[in-house]
């Protein structure tokens, strides 16, 4: 499954991308911060914030979790 994100440089997903994917890989926010070692409180943020989240080490770990389930962020 793919999302697609803007063409940015770095190819970082949005917020709405990380919502997005967990809702194609049909997951609860629960399961994906078990799959990321990330509280379900921060995964809330990032899918609550505009654009990219600032939180980089805990987002690339959310975004990791995803790909790893089959999802890739494309640009």
């Amino acid at each position: 499954m793919s999302v697609s994100s803007s063409q940015r440089g770095d190819h970082q997903p949005s917020s709405v991308q990380i919502r997005a994917a967990r809702s194609l890989l049909r997951i609860p926010t629960e399961k994906l911060a078990e799959m990321s070692g990330v509280g379900c409180s921060t995964i809330r943020r990032f899918e609550e914030a505009d654009g990219i989240p600032p939180s980089r080490s805990a987002f690339e770990r959310v975004k990791a979790a995803l790909e790893g389930a089959g999802i890739e962020f494309i640009g």
